[in-house]
This record gives structure tokens, C-alpha cells and sequence, in this order.
């Protein structure tokens, strides 16, 4: 076989759905399961005398304050606005297969979120106060940014997809940063819910027929390494606590780690060709008696 004629190799993608769902089984077992993940998680939570969050003003929990949408009593009036959204882009792009899409990744990440909250327990392991004890896992929250970042990712154009990617992956990290930063969730909370909104998008990419699977879209060369930079200086801000470094750089480190993994699940090569661009085997010599 000439070097002209052999088959044309594409790069794997090495995040899939089952492996994103198997993180996820594995972040609850290690961080719930274990006396060792409950009391690393619960060391994170401050007693009676710590001092509020700097972002502590806009989660909403000030008597009084305005929530940055999703926190608190926005989380359903962003959730709902936001998929009407996805919606109306759909519609108005005329992808059918994208909107289902991607109005299925926001159903099946929420659904998903209450299922787990419903059905996977929380055992008190360590002998922790009451406060502790309530079940948490996977944050709610977080669920309403990665649910809506990724279906806006799906049914956004190919010039302005990157762009897309890089605003919902800030949201999620200040949305996430600020959940562990106020106490009301843990780390695996957020990491959680955000390998369960990566396992539904890319089922989803997985799912479409081939000739609706959006094209892969190259970000402009500066956009990365800008989002990124971005994405850790949110978590740093929205992580951050007057009265412990320790815990701001975890709940930084938390929440850019669910930046990385949006990030990843949005870039990498997507599974599907169009039809017509498969080159992957020469067409069969016809037979003279075929001709």
C-alpha cells in the first residue's frame, strides 16, 4: 500500500462519557466512603468564629444582598432563562439534532444531579457535628452553569463556539469557587457534578448522527492560555477567605480543576466525521466485467 493510499489516523478522544461517570462513582466513594475523605472534607468548614467569605456579599446569603446568578434564589429563574436560550439559538440556527441535543444534556445533568442527591447516602463516619451531616453530593449549583455551558456550546456557531467555551467555563469556576467558599458545599460536590454534566455532553456528541455533529472549531492562538488564566484568577477571587490560605487554595484548586475538565470536554476531537470527509479506506477496484 502506497503512502497516498493509507488510512487516515484520528486522535482518540481520551475524555468518553463512561469514564467521566466513573470518576464520578469514584470522587463519591473516596470523599463519602471513606473516614479519611470525610474528615479532609469536613476540615474545611470553619467553626463558629470564621469570618465570612469575600464574595460572601453577592452569594446571596446576606440578608438583603443580590445573588450572582446561579447562588441561592436565582438558581431556577437562571436555569429556566438559560434554556430558553439554547432553545431559541436552536431554533433559530434551524439544528434541530443540536437543540435536542443539547436541551437533553441540561435535562439529564439536573435529573441526574437529583437522582444522585435522591439515592447515593451520606454515612457519618467520623462522628460529625450535626451541621455535617446533611447530604450534599453532587452541588446543585454548580449543576445550572455546567449544564448551560455545555449546551450552549453545542448549538453556538463555529466562529463564536470558542468564545462560548471560554465565558461558561469562567462561570462554572466562580460559580463552584464561591459554593466552597461560602460552606455550602465540598469539594467533591463540585467536582462531582461537573464530571456528571461532561459525561451527558459528550453521550450527547456520542448520540448525534454523524452529519450533525457540530465541527471541531479552532480557538483563536491567545484564547486558551486566555481563559485558563482567567478561569484561575475567578477561582482564586471567588475562592478566597480572609481567616485561612489553606482553604482558599483548595477551593481555588477545586474549582479550576472543573474549569479544566469543561475545557477539555468542549476541545478535545469529537468522535463523528461528517459524510463524505471518511478517508479512512481506499474505494474497491471494480472488476472489468462491472464496468
Amino acid at each position: 500500500m502506497t503512502q497516498q493510499n493509507a488510512p487516515a489516523r484520528t486522535r482518540r478522544p481520551w475524555m468518553s462519557a463512561p469514564r467521566c461517570l466513573l470518576a464520578f462513582v469514584a470522587v463519591y466513594l473516596l470523599a463519602v466512603w471513606t473516614p479519611f475523605g470525610q474528615r479532609a472534607e469536613n476540615a474545611l468548614f470553619g467553626g463558629e468564629g470564621a469570618r465570612p467569605a469575600w464574595i460572601y456579599g453577592w452569594s446571596g446569603s446576606a440578608y438583603g444582598s443580590s445573588a450572582m446568578p446561579p447562588l441561592e434564589h436565582t438558581a431556577l429563574p437562571t436555569l429556566a432563562v438559560g434554556t430558553a436560550l439554547v432553545a431559541a439559538v436552536a431554533l433559530v440556527r434551524r439544528r434541530w439534532w443540536l437543540g435536542g441535543a443539547a436541551l437533553g444534556v441540561i435535562a439529564a445533568t439536573v435529573g441526574g444531579k437529583e437522582i444522585a442527591r435522591a439515592v447515593l447516602p451520606r454515612p457519618d463516619l467520623v462522628g460529625a457535628r450535626e451541621s455535617l451531616l446533611e447530604t450534599s453530593f453532587p452541588s446543585g449549583h454548580v449543576a445550572v452553569p455546567a449544564a448551560l455551558a455545555l449546551a450552549a456550546v453545542l448549538v453556538a456557531s463555529p466562529r463564536v463556539r470558542p468564545y462560548v467555551t471560554a465565558a461558561g467555563m469562567l462561570w462554572l469556576t466562580v460559580t463552584a469557587a464561591a459554593v466552597l467558599a461560602t460552606y455550602h458545599h465540598r469539594p467533591s460536590d463540585v467536582l462531582g457534578t461537573t464530571l456528571l454534566a461532561c459525561a451527558c455532553h459528550l453521550l450527547a456528541t456520542r448520540l448525534l448522527p454523524p452529519a450533525e455533529v457540530p465541527a471541531d472549531a479552532r480557538p483563536p492562538r491567545r484564547l486558551p492560555a486566555v481563559a485558563l488564566t482567567l478561569s484561575a484568577a475567578g477561582a482564586l477571587v471567588a475562592g478566597a477567605r480572609a481567616d485561612s490560605l489553606t482553604e482558599s487554595l483548595v477551593y481555588a484548586t477545586a474549582a479550576f480543576l472543573c474549569a479544566t475538565l469543561f475545557w477539555f470536554t468542549t476541545t478535545q476531537p469529537l468522535p463523528h466525521r461528517a459524510p463524505g470527509t471518511d478517508h479512512t479506506s481506499p474505494a474497491p477496484a471494480r472488476h472489468p466485467a462491472q464496468t
